[in-house]
């Protein structure tokens, strides 16, 4: 049934197979261009939908673009998020938004997020983006309409990858149990994943046979045919009794020659040479007003500075990172320090690594790359992260070093209960990694930034948990945490480049903090600081104490700089990079011998503020010390949002400046 309204029952727009044909493929060029605007996102997974999401949007799905939460629509639910351009595309083309507003894709303060968030956007079902629920949640949204004696389909779209999640089984026992025959699955089997070839990665053939083990009408067809697209809707509109389930055999990159069936154009946007040669293959070069269409974009991005900048507290002069003659400072991904490790230490025996699909962005399969010989320590599961973590277990319990990871929003909090009871509960040596914590992994947005992991680990008993500050401690913890610290343990660390104020002379020792001290403007910033290790640090009674961790050290380490330099205050900055065992020696001594403290992390407010708040009431002032004024920075209650990574540092106040004006306050320096 095409587009209707829903108040009259008309048709708004009847749409031929020659008109969704060429629907598909001007979609793809839009497509093209929102992604080049973006400068970020998935290329490869939303090309290779458009053929079947011409027909699904504009000439099968009942639904009203003029009334977006019409009681009677079908819904259409994006199990696989992470191709939310074409879900925008999709919408825009319906008439839900305006084509031009994505040109705004992936930029703070717009509805188009990495991955699609149901409150920004009207048409948008679920917020999605963490593999392997969408579809458990479409279960429920099915079930509902039976409940309810409604007759709205609910349509899933789906990814090979996603098939390896442990709760897509579950759902599709749950819908071939409870004869959900409302309910059609839409594969996009394009075969490749990030990490590679699906069949190479985790097998899933035969995969038709297996669906269809669950009692599920299964109907495989070329995903590039429109017809076949639409009969294969025609037959779950009339299959009763079963779900249905559609496997679209499609190409990765569909339409532009240099992207089909290429795993590298997974989540890489085309540049403006390779948007521009796309439509010319596509016979869209003179389709779309290109300069209008950036020209919104970059005008967008331009407020959005404008208004940060307002934000932003206000000092003598300008101490962002490398505005000035000197105070230079070197970026480098903290993620990149634990490639450096295994690379280097992988040769021990002992170390069997495991990813999970991400396992280049998170750097883990560093360990093997340029070590052939260590391919039979590598063990790749996907997409499955419960499966990943237990694994490790077993592999520790026979006396190996396992190291799991993936994104920190999945290594501590999907497989929550397998670390609580298969690794910690059981005291298992297991390393786990949780890469990209922060609102710093920038436009992929809420579901893929990880601001809670602290909360989590360091609540398990026996978990050993590390936040290092740069890509040099990065390494240097991974070592220690390989060798020296037995039973389980977490690391955390950020995705982007972030400040180096470490070197291989910087004093590092696992549960002891280090000191920072500035001692005057030098040609490069991290030799302005004077480093010790807290317990050999002896007290110069500063004016306040800055506790912090991560990429957030620098920020605090740059609040001290200001605040010295402004205020003639003096700050001791340290870095508390063992966030479970707590140097509570440190804390201590901060509290007693400093003026007031402030605590700053790059996680929800808390993480570390809270346990350090709790220590210096249970012990730095249990005797009858006089309270000194305290202070958090953090994450204030709130999910991230996609956006440049250093404007999401200032839009959720973890700059330096929001550090050195909560001291202004505290400290009461007008």
């Amino acid at each position: 049934m095409p587009l209707l309204d829903s108040k009259t029952g008309k048709v708004r727009k009847d749409y031929s197979l020659d008109d969704l044909k060429e629907r598909a493929n001007y979609m793809r060029g839009l497509n093209l261009i929102s992604l080049c605007s973006a400068r970020s996102g998935h290329s490869g997974g939303t090309l290779s939908m458009m053929d079947i999401l011409a027909p699904l949007y504009l000439k099968v799905a009942k639904h009203d673009p003029k009334n977006p939460t019409w009681e009677d629509r079908d819904r259409i639910i994006w199990s696989a998020g992470h191709k939310a351009p074409a879900m925008y595309v999709s919408l825009a083309v319906c008439g839900y938004c305006d084509e031009m507003e994505l040109s705004k894709l992936r930029m703070l303060g717009a509805p188009f997020q990495g991955h699609p968030h149901r409150k920004d956007l009207p048409g948008v079902e679920i917020s999605s983006g963490s593999l392997g629920q969408g579809l458990p949640v479409a279960v429920g949204t099915a079930m509902a309409a039976r409940i309810d004696k409604k007759d709205y389909k609910v349509f899933v779209i789906t990814s090979d990858g996603e098939q390896q999640e442990g709760s897509m089984w579950e759902a599709y026992m749950e819908a071939g149990n409870f004869k959900l025959d409302n309910l059609i699955v839409i594969l996009d089997r394009n075969q490749l994943q990030i990490d590679g070839r699906t069949e190479e990665v985790q097998g899933l053939e035969p995969f038709k046979d297996k669906i269809e083990s669950f009692n599920w009408n299964v109907i495989e067809i070329d995903g590039h045919d429109i017809q076949q697209v639409l009969d294969a809707f025609e037959k779950a509109e009339k299959t009763k009794g079963k779900p249905t389930f559609i496997i679209a055999n499609t190409i990765k990159g569909k339409g532009v020659s240099f992207m089909e069936d290429q795993v590298g154009w997974h989540g890489k946007p085309p540049n403006r040479e390779e948007m521009l040669r796309g439509l010319e293959e596509l016979g869209l070069s003179k389709t779309f007003d290109l300069d209008k269409f950036f020209k919104i974009g970059s005008d967008f991005q331009a407020e959005i500075e404008k208004k940060l900048d307002a934000k932003m507290p206000k000092f003598s002069r300008d101490f962002w990172w490398n505005k000035q003659d000197n105070m230079k400072v070197e970026m480098d991904p903290t993620r990149k320090g634990l490639g450096r490790a295994l690379n280097e230490y992988g040769d021990d025996q002992r170390i069997v690594c495991i990813g999970a699909d991400i396992s280049g962005s998170i750097t883990i399969s560093d360990f093997y790359k340029n070590h052939p010989e260590r391919e039979d320590r590598w063990i790749s599961v996907g997409v499955a992260e419960q499966g990943g973590t237990t694994m490790a277990a077993g592999l520790s319990k026979e006396g190996k070093i396992p190291v799991f990871g993936t994104y920190g929003v999945f290594s501590s909090a999907r497989n929550l209960d397998q670390l609580r009871v298969s690794v910690c509960y059981n005291d298992f040596n297991v390393l786990i990694v949780g890469a990209h914590g922060g609102v710093s992994v920038g436009p992929d947005g809420a579901t893929h930034q990880e601001l809670e992991a602290l909360f989590q680990m360091c609540g398990l008993p026996n978990m050993h948990v590390g936040v290092p500050c740069d890509s040099v401690e990065t390494k240097r913890m991974v070592h220690s945490m390989l060798f020296e610290v037995k039973g389980p343990k977490y690391i955390r660390f950020a995705r982007e480049a972030t400040p180096i104020v470490s070197d291989e002379s910087t004093p590092f020792k696992w549960g002891v903090a280090n000191v920072y001290r500035f001692r005057g403007e030098k040609p490069d910033f991290k030799d302005a600081f004077e480093v010790k290790l807290a317990s050999e640090y002896k007290s110069e009674n500063e004016d306040l104490a800055i506790i912090s961790c991560g990429p957030e050290l620098p920020e605090a380490l740059r609040a001290a700089w200001m605040l010295k330099t402004d205020y003639n205050i003096e700050t001791r900055v340290v870095n508390m990079h063992t966030a479970k065992p707590l140097d509570k020696d440190a804390i201590v001594k901060a509290a007693r011998e400093t003026g007031a403290i402030i605590t700053a992390e790059e996680h929800q407010v808390g993480g570390i503020g809270n346990p350090i708040a709790g220590v210096i009431l249970s012990e730095g002032f249990s005797d009858g010390a006089k309270a000194k004024p305290f202070g958090m920075i953090g994450v204030k209650d709130r999910f991230g949002e996609s956006g440049l990574p250093w404007q999401l540092v200032k839009e959720f106040e973890l700059a330096a400046e929001f550090i050195a004006d909560k001291a202004r306050k505290i400290l009461r320096l007008g």
